[in-house]
């Protein structure tokens, strides 16, 4: 996106992350906003916004990591700010996953592929990923593998359809 901050991008009248806030924030407790860079913009969709709290911008399990040592709730759900269609029932049908396999964490599943950055995981975890951040590792996926994750089947593989170009995003 030419360097630009994806979640503030315009789809359809308004920024891309607002869809996805407005879809994620029903099936939630409290819902936090992970960002780097415009945090007083994010912070006007009247969310807490928290940084990554690892230097030089890790990657998603940085960001997960900050939702999870800001976490006051048992379990975090996270989902990226590109997929303004995501599932109205990801939160519900994640933890059914979690509690049906006695695992930490649930991941979304469509075709057969890991979707790992939709996820369901135990605050408890923060340790885990700390030390796999430390190691230099960063896979989302092999980290939810790692940890036992549970997987959430879905069908509507468009529900979780990134958008990453001007194109898609129709602008």
């Amino acid at each position: 996106m030419g360097g630009a901050d994806k979640g503030l991008l315009p789809y359809r009248g308004k920024p891309l992350v607002a869809h996805v806030l407005a879809r994620f924030a029903p099936q939630v407790e409290t819902l936090l906003i992970s960002a780097n860079r415009n945090l007083d913009v994010y912070a006007a969709f009247g969310y807490p916004v928290l940084g990554d709290v690892l230097g030089d911008y890790p990657g998603p399990l940085a960001g997960l990591a900050a939702g999870l040592a800001a976490c006051t709730t048992p379990w975090l759900a996270t989902c990226p700010c590109d997929c303004p269609a995501l599932p109205e029932d990801l939160v519900a049908r994640l933890m059914t996953a979690t509690l049906g396999a006695s695992a930490p964490l649930a991941v979304a599943v469509v075709d057969g592929r890991m979707q790992p950055t939709f996820q369901l995981c135990r605050r408890e975890l923060l340790p885990a990923l700390t030390a796999y951040l430390a190691a230099g590792e960063r896979k989302v996926g092999a980290w939810c593998r790692a940890q036992g994750a549970a997987e959430a089947h879905f069908d509507a593989s468009t529900a979780f359809a990134n958008l990453n170009t001007p194109d898609e995003l129709g602008n």
